[in-house]
């Protein structure tokens, strides 16, 4: 099936759309691949088009156009839109799909969508990292050359005249799907409706954003497995995807609105909200909502409200099990259902037990000492995980103040430089003492705590925190799950006595699922 994506540009330089279009790109940091003498490399396969204007020159002829009618001169502007059509990757096997014929298509498709814009369409073959699935750029720039007719999804009245910019509106980008619905039909590819809303909404910048965010992870994942501890997750999530994820497991336990905004929010600490029959999440470290539009229609009201619907009461369970452990606790929790017990033990209490049961069960958990034992590994790493929390922050507070002083050091050089060369000394001092007393205790603050002859730019420094901050937030995840997994275990083991002694077990709140 046929999508459509789009990307807004204030880029001034419509020279960049030329050479990511024809030359190789990293696809991890957009940079140009260069062969070995130094020069871009063009890719491999590819099919280019301009419309009212010579591919070769659209950055000189958009630039022309634009002061023209005074249009995008300021950086807050909007230069260009790029659209891109991928095809399905199966329309190349089965349809007999090439990069010429998805050029003629696109092209044709160009000229009836964008008349009187000024627009590169450039045809790749190769997908994103090597896919080989077809897909077609259209960069146009967003002021438009010369009227056009108008078209049904033209709202202003000055839409359709040269000089006036783009506006890619709903109403547009609804037309256009249309349009690469239609002619995926006419000519036997594959499609879906484009109209209809995806269940899971995952754009292209988040996308990026995960894929980036998945090597930082892996990187640091290394560092916390060579200092002996294990990391807490090996899957980076965007914010977008932790809304899903914590949506996917809290809606199907809950019965109601109301419910789902208690379990959300007391395991994931996200706020969810209805505003205007339209749900709303805020991520626990965003200060802005999330709308279920962001997310996709299965993370909408008119979904999950189906999905509370077919919420049945849970069923308090006793697993069969082959660990010695288990059994004696099933047991004794059956002993305590005779009438003797049967006015103490709550159907509360019932839910603690069966959460224990089923702990002992997902852990392989045997005997009392095996218990013990994992309790004292988890105590072990829990403290390991401490110690590098300590030992980072430690790093971090020093960075700071290296930051703080390396920058009062550079505000006030050129003042301390002047005093130096200053004629009259005494006087300059008088009149800037504050500024000289800064530059002096920064640099007499530098030249005792740095062992480099040289000062770090602020760059670095800046550069050096963002990596320290990235390290101590994934050791403070380790060491949060080490202290869940001891409190659990500490819970259980509490647990375990009551129920082999009769008695009421401890609250137990787990983080495994109750089946």
């Amino acid at each position: 099936m046929a999508v459509l994506k789009h990307i807004k540009s204030k880029n001034a330089n419509y020279s960049d759309a030329i050479d990511y279009l024809l030359f190789q790109h990293d696809e991890n940091n957009g940079k140009k691949i260069l062969d070995d003498s130094g020069r871009p490399i063009l890719r491999e396969e590819y099919y280019i088009d301009g419309l009212l204007c010579t591919p070769e020159s659209f950055d000189k002829e958009c630039e022309i156009t634009n002061k023209k009618f005074h249009k995008n001169q300021n950086a807050s502007d909007i230069k260009s839109h790029h659209y891109i059509i991928s095809y399905d990757p199966t329309d190349v096997t089965e349809c007999g799909l090439t990069g010429e014929k998805a050029q003629a298509l696109s092209l044709a498709l160009a000229k009836k969508i964008f008349p009187g814009y000024q627009a590169l369409i450039v045809t790749h073959t190769d997908g994103h990292n090597k896919s080989g699935n077809i897909h077609t750029h259209i960069v146009i720039n967003s002021v438009r050359k010369c009227t056009a007719e108008r078209a049904p999804y033209m709202s202003q009245p000055h839409d359709h005249e040269a000089g006036y910019k783009h506006r890619a509106t709903d109403k547009f980008t609804k037309y256009f799907k249309k349009e690469i619905m239609d002619m995926c039909q006419e000519h036997g590819l594959h499609q879906v409706d484009l109209l209809i809303p995806a269940k899971i909404k995952i754009t292209d910048k988040e996308y990026r954003l995960q894929q980036s965010g998945q090597k930082k992870l892996d990187k640091i994942n290394q560092e916390i497995i060579d200092s002996g501890l294990k990391p807490t997750s090996g899957k980076f999530q965007t914010q977008k995807q932790y809304l899903r994820d914590a949506i996917d497991e809290c809606a199907p336990v809950c019965k109601n609105f109301e419910e789902f905004q208690s379990v959300l929010f007391e395991k994931y600490q996200i706020s969810v909200t209805d505003h205007r029959g339209r749900y709303s999440y805020l991520h626990p470290e965003r200060n802005k909502r999330i709308t279920e539009r962001a997310l996709g229609t299965r993370y909408g009201k008119e979904h999950l409200e189906q999905v509370f619907l077919q919420k049945d009461p849970l069923a308090i369970i006793f697993v069969k099990s082959h660990l010695r452990l288990v059994v004696d606790l099933q047991t004794n929790i059956k002993a305590m259902q005779n009438s003797a017990y049967a006015n103490k033990v709550k159907i509360t209490n019932l839910k603690q037990m069966a959460n224990t049961i089923i702990y002992l069960q997902k852990h392989d958990i045997d005997n009392k000492t095996s218990l013990e034992s994992a309790y004292a590994a988890s105590y072990m790493q829990q403290q390991k995980a401490q110690d590098q929390v300590t030992n980072l922050s430690l790093q971090l507070k020093d960075l700071n103040q290296q930051i703080h002083y390396t920058g009062q050091y550079l505000s006030n050089k050129k003042t301390y430089t002047a005093f130096f060369n200053s004629k009259n000394k005494g006087l300059y001092r008088k009149n800037h003492a504050s500024e000289i007393q800064a530059y002096e205790t920064a640099r007499d603050w530098l030249k005792q705590n740095l062992s480099e002859e040289t000062i770090p730019s602020l760059k670095k420094l800046y550069e050096k925190k963002s990596s320290l901050q990235l390290s101590l937030n994934a050791y403070k995840d380790v060491l949060s799950d080490c202290k869940s997994q001891v409190h659990e275990l500490d819970v259980v083991r509490q647990n375990v006595d009551s129920i082999l002694n009769h008695q009421t077990p401890e609250y137990f709140k787990t983080s495994e699922q109750v089946l």
